[in-house]
């Protein structure tokens, strides 16, 4: 079970979780996710919010439905290309947004993240 915030649809964070999945390699092209049941189980959801997650990532094109088989991660480069793209841009522009309502400019925060990745370096290449 896992903690949602009550800010934002259910359905719609459960998708994001997906799509993180998919762009950190946690779930590989082709690979056939939870049936709506088990994945409604694992995260404390009732299946019908499960099955309109799976839809709306079927109408992403990240995810599609096979009768009779599942729902299976999209092989398509391109589409996940996107995706991992797009959240790129998304979190980027939460964090920079964050730090220009603490008053940070431009400079500062370039400066900030320089410094960040480069102290940070030997932590994420041992990972």
């Amino acid at each position: 079970m896992t903690d949602f915030d009550s800010a934002t649809p259910i359905y719609l964070q459960l998708a994001e979780r997906i799509q993180r999945q998919i762009v950190r390699g946690d779930l590989k092209p082709g690979e056939k996710l939870p049936s709506v049941r088990d994945m409604g189980v694992q995260s404390g959801v009732n299946p019908n919010t499960v099955q309109r997650t799976y839809r709306e990532l079927e109408a992403m094109g990240i995810v599609e439905t096979r009768r009779g088989q599942g729902t299976f991660v999209s092989e398509n480069p391109e589409v996940l290309q996107t995706l991992r793209e797009s959240l790129k841009r998304a979190e980027i522009s939460r964090f920079v947004e964050g730090m220009k309502a603490m008053g940070f400019s431009d400079a500062e925060i370039i400066a900030g993240l320089k410094d960040h990745l480069t102290e940070a370096e030997g932590r994420y290449e041992d990972d």
